[in-house]
């Protein structure tokens, strides 16, 4: 299965790229910011790199390619098809807005925002909500623009390879202990950057603590 491809742009497709690899063309479809995002670096002369979703069922045989600029991009799409009547054809055309605002949008109940994504009705942005409102706080953009961070995501400030275990993190901080996501990001950009070599949840809320003692 392909998880990660990295090549220049060989032609650009109204809904994605043709990705040359070697001497292969892959084709992969890319929501609307992705593939801006993707043109941009294109024409600057940069390798592309994207972390690949791969569908393929019973009913459409031929592998589809979706492809993400961070695997928090990618991981939150997984969890964005997890909502009934949203498949991953249905979900890379609604993400016209950036994950991070989307993300919020489900954690402040929005369904006026979530209903002006492209196929997105009032009923379908309901269920959204209702299946991932509380599961995508570590994705979402801060409420107050002035945030502490100055930052949208956690990948604004967070090591490659360490998303997963700052979500862990900021999860626990704001929904069981109580801290707004504007402070849990705070302590949690303190933490690593007074010990850069923390790798575990535990070590990160070890560090937090002994920053707030």
């Amino acid at each position: 299965m392909i998880a990660y491809l990295e090549g220049k742009i060989l032609h650009k497709e109204a809904d994605g790229i043709i990705l040359l690899v070697g001497h292969i063309g892959y084709e992969v479809l890319l929501d609307t910011n992705t593939l801006s995002i993707c043109m941009e670096k294109s024409q600057a002369d940069e390798t592309i790199a994207l972390y690949i979703y791969y569908h393929v069922t019973e009913r459409q045989p031929k592998p589809v390619l979706i492809g993400f600029l961070t695997p928090d991009d990618k991981e939150f799409f997984q969890l964005f098809i997890t909502v009934a009547a949203i498949g991953p054809m249905k979900a890379i055309k609604a993400l016209t807005k950036p994950v991070s605002k989307v993300a919020r949008a489900i954690e402040d109940r929005d369904t006026a925002f979530l209903s002006q994504l492209t196929g997105i009705g009032k009923r379908t942005a309901e269920k959204i909500v209702a299946t991932l409102n509380g599961k995508v706080l570590g994705f979402a953009a801060p409420q107050n623009s002035g945030s502490d961070l100055g930052s949208t995501n956690p990948q604004d400030f967070v090591p490659e390879g360490k998303q997963m275990m700052v979500r862990q993190v900021l999860e626990v901080l704001t929904q069981q202990l109580g801290h707004s996501a504007s402070s849990a990001r705070r302590m949690i950009k303190q933490a690593l950057e007074k010990n850069p070599g923390i790798n575990s949840p535990e070590d990160l809320f070890d560090e937090i603590y002994q920053e707030t003692r």
